[in-house]
């Protein structure tokens, strides 16, 4: 049995557990991109959950754990070294039921750093695991466009990319990629930022026949392109002499790249054994490229291994992808020595690194050790980012009794609805052509002819024949690709017979049900997991349910396919009965209105004398913050901890005289020449300002320019009190109700049984949805206690909702955002409390202290007004209205 380790689990629960510690190697700049697409600072962030979590942990890897291999991640964890070192990263992960450090023997570890290290490369390679259906292309996408923002503002920094190569295994799938082209980047890049991406973006779209055009040694392209244009391959027949002048064969002349051939193909250097064509030779002279892998999700077990590996390093025959991007890497390595000047490998890695995006982490049941995040087939489902899915096994049943009893079941469920805009599909699947124009068709025709359904709802795509007979025109590929175009003539056709439509990456939203009713041969049997996949697509908020036909042996072949690939059976398909429900949520009126009294800040900025001196008190300020420090901590008899600078591994800018000048006359907008007298007439000489900018550059944003504006302005700050009416719920645009999804458990409504006797005390709309036990107890005891007038759960209502909001400063991002606080509470005496309840390990988080903060502003300066935080575990165990509970700041 192969890896069974789940090492990208250890990963996400260590970011998790540390999140805040962690951002804190993050660039600014990063820290505003991730914000920007993160629903809980940003209501209106496009990427959904998962993809979210895959950017995240694509930064965490990059710019925390610096786009290290897996091999030397994982040997640092589990040796406690590096990033790893200081032990407080793993206080509070160690909990029951939880992952922790301890739970794997030291040999499945040694098991795990074996495979990792029998199939490194000399570049980082990473799996993104996230099943069909969640957005994997625009995921790819969003991880380029911060590449490249982050590559514009740091140029030296060789952790980022600057050009991105994106490999699609095959022509559908490289037609599904074209969504990056027309993509709107302000939906994850924000907006001041999306201009410099705009404007330097060159995307180049290979299809049949054309060229590679980009600029040798340019930055900022995006190359899309299948595996078959790029990959490098033996040659088989010799050349014409006409066809060796027009085709690019010959190797640069550099012994090392000679030996890398060598190494890759098992013999000695033979410019003619391999065919290099134009694209791979424009694509080895652009710096700083990364490589994205769409696996798709149509690749599967033998297949998704060899696509995302070679079969070790000793293998010299496979001529796969993966040997060409080792080919690459190594022109590029070599490419980046020869420019430095330097005989000796300067540059191990040619690339950047390789960041593979697939459907599923396991190979044979097998964990693929280089995965660093997944979101599988079962949670995708359960969360409603896919479709429910129904599957139905027939047994001892004629073809066409089977296809009539399938399609009838179809139409009773679907027939005469459409799905936002699109009519529903039923796709039957053949294995041969002949079948399908002979067998299938035909009964299709008679059964639709039974149940008055037109016979051109009926659309056939099977290719061409081996004599190149063709029954599927032009016209027919045409409506195929526009089955998801709403009014189109494709919508209209609910009926599609298909060979080999189920492996290639086509999508199609509105297709609700597949049919496989003959068993395949044996090669084929993922083709029955690969057809099944393509009906599970969302559509509508709301979540559908997919139905899929198989006869007995496909059924059986199928749980066995899910096992193998997702280790899932069909059961784990259908939702589990804790689902979540959907509950339209109407408001209650009269409309409620709170008066509260709200601060704006109001700042002048007024310039004073400059003086004569300006002292940045250097030789008295305490720059080990600044430090890059190393702990080795060794645990035996007797624990010690070695520690060590390592300032000598920090990327830093050198500026000279004149560029410190610059950078601190453009950041602050005034002319260089004063800038420059300031500088010279510093109580610190020069030569010192220059030593420490060029040790800790975070010393000109930190010290040199706040002090030298403080020196030229002065700011005056005044605190600007109004009494604003706010309106805690508004009606709903354009419906009658808002829509919320909740655990059935964790929701009040006003018409229960338990809350009719304080109903008059509460409900601003009838149906409340709490997310978390501790929050519907915190409303109970609010509710029923004899203090309380009145009280409401606002927690649920966000932006465009109400108008109860507290803007707050992010501490991480520097930003204005504003929180929804859970409660409003009005009490007997005539006061009111903001109530937020938070769970024990988010209590210290500096953004919840940061919300808590702005909120004790508000109260501060309104004698009736009162901010309260209650711990989730403590209000589980007391009646916080009985004592004085609350959290203290």
């Amino acid at each position: 049995m192969g890896n069974q380790f789940p090492f990208y689990e250890f990963l996400k629960t260590f970011y998790k557990d540390n999140k805040s510690k962690v951002r804190r190697y993050y660039k600014d700049l990063t820290k505003k991109f991730l914000d920007y697409n993160d629903k809980e600072k940003n209501s209106e962030a496009f990427l959904r959950e998962p993809q979210f979590e895959a950017l995240e942990m694509y930064v965490f890897i990059k710019e925390f754990l610096d786009n290290k291999q897996m091999y030397e991640i994982f040997d640092e964890w589990r040796n406690k070294e590096g990033k790893f070192a200081d032990t407080n990263y793993f206080k509070g992960s160690i909990k029951k039921g939880q992952l922790t450090f301890f739970d794997e023997t030291a040999k499945e570890h040694d098991i795990y750093f074996k495979e990792l290290n029998k199939f490194s490369a000399d570049y980082s390679n990473y799996i993104f695991s996230l099943a069909m259906g969640l957005g994997k292309t625009l995921l790819m996408a969003t991880c380029i466009f911060y590449e490249f923002l982050l590559a514009n503002k740091f140029p030296k920094d060789e952790r980022f990319c600057h050009n991105a190569l994106i490999f699609a295994p095959d022509l559908t799938v490289l037609q599904s990629l074209s969504e990056i082209l027309t993509f709107d980047k302000t939906k994850v890049v924000p907006k001041e930022y999306a201009a410099v991406l705009d404007a330097n973006i060159k995307i180049h779209y290979l299809t049949e026949g054309n060229t590679l055009n980009t600029i040798d040694k340019s930055d900022f392209n995006i190359i899309i392109s299948n595996t078959q244009k790029i990959i490098v391959k033996r040659k088989t027949s010799e050349k014409t002499p006409g066809s060796k002048l027009f085709t690019q064969t010959k190797i640069i002349a550099n012994t090392s790249l000679d030996d890398a051939i060598s190494l890759i193909y098992g013999e000695a250097v033979n410019p003619d054994n391999l065919d290099l064509n134009q694209r791979f030779m424009k694509l080895s002279r652009l710096p700083h490229l990364g490589i994205y892998v769409d696996e798709a999700h149509h690749m599967f077990g033998a297949d998704l291994e060899k696509a995302l590996r070679s079969k070790d390093k000793t293998d010299h025959s496979n001529t796969s992808l993966r040997n060409t991007i080792n080919l690459l890497s190594e022109y590029l390595r070599n490419e980046k020595n020869k420019d430095t000047g330097t005989t000796h490998l300067k540059y191990q890695s040619g690339i950047v690194g390789c960041y593979n995006f697939t459907g599923t982490p396991y190979v044979e049941n097998s964990i693929l050790p280089e995965v660093v995040y997944s979101y599988g087939l079962k949670e995708a489902i359960q969360n409603e980012y896919l479709k429910e899915v129904d599957v139905i096994g027939y047994e001892n049943v004629k073809n066409e009794d089977f296809l009539r009893g399938v399609i009838t079941e179809f139409w009773e469920n679907y027939g005469g609805k459409t799905y936002d805009g699109l009519n529903p599909k039923l796709a039957i699947f053949g294995s041969k052509i002949d079948e399908i124009i002979n067998e299938v068709k035909p009964a299709v025709e008679d059964i639709l002819s039974e149940l008055g359904i037109p016979i051109t709802t009926i659309l056939v795509n099977v290719g061409d024949t081996k004599d190149g007979k063709r029954y599927t025109s032009e016209a027919d590929i045409g409506l195929f690709n526009s089955l998801d175009v709403k009014e189109s003539e494709g919508n209209k056709k609910q009926f599609l017979l298909l060979v080999n439509k189920g492996r290639e990456g086509w999508n199609c939203k509105s297709l609700f049900s597949v049919v496989l009713y003959r068993k395949l041969e044996k090669k084929s049997r993922v083709f029955v997991l690969q057809a099944t996949m393509r009906c599970l697509r969302q559509i509508t908020e709301e979540q559908q349910k997919a139905r899929v036909f198989l006869s007995k042996e496909n059924y059986e072949i199928l749980n066995d396919e899910l096992e193998k690939n997702f280790r899932l059976q069909i059961s784990d398909l259908t939702k589990s009965e804790s689902k979540r429900e959907k509950y339209q949520v109407k408001v209650i009126p009269p409309p409620r209105y709170i008066k509260v009294k709200v601060i704006r800040h109001e700042y002048t900025c007024d310039p004073k004398k400059a003086p004569d001196k300006v002292d940045f008190k250097l030789s008295e300020r305490d720059f080990s913050k600044y430090k890059a420090t190393r702990y080795l901590k060794e645990l035996g008899a007797n624990y010690t901890v070695k520690e060590e600078n390592i300032d000598y591994v920090r990327k830093t800018t050198h500026l000279n005289r004149y560029q410190l000048v610059f950078e601190i006359a453009l950041y602050l907008n005034i002319k260089p020449t004063v800038i420059s007298k300031i500088l010279d007439t510093a109580t610190d000489r020069i030569d010192k300002i220059l030593e420490l900018v060029n040790t800790y550059n975070d010393i000109l944003y930190d010290i040199l320019i706040p002090e030298i504006f403080n020196s030229l302005y002065e700011v005056k700050s005044n605190i600007i009190t109004e009494e604003k009416t706010l309106l805690l719920l508004k009606e709903p645009k354009n419906a009658g109700y808002y829509e919320f999804s909740a655990n059935p458990d964790l929701v009040i409504k006003n018409s229960d049984s338990e809350v009719q006797k304080y109903v008059s005390k509460s409900f601003h709309a009838d149906t409340y949805c709490f997310d978390s036990k501790p929050e519907m107890e915190c409303f109970r005891q609010y509710l029923r206690s004899s203090k309380v007038n009145k009280v409401y759960f606002t927690g649920m209502f966000t932006s465009n909702q109400g108008d109860f909001s507290i803007q707050y400063i992010d501490p991480e991002s520097m930003r204005l955002r504003r929180y929804y606080p859970d409660f409003m509470a009005e009490m007997q005496d005539g006061t009111y409390q903001i109530i937020e309840v938070k769970g024990d390990n988010m209590i210290d988080d500096s953004v919840v202290k940061a919300k808590s903060y702005a909120a004790l502003e508000i109260a501060s300066i309104d004698s009736k007004m009162e901010y309260k935080i209650y711990p989730g575990n403590l209000i589980m165990k007391t009646n916080v209205l009985e004592e004085n509970t609350q959290r203290n700041l």
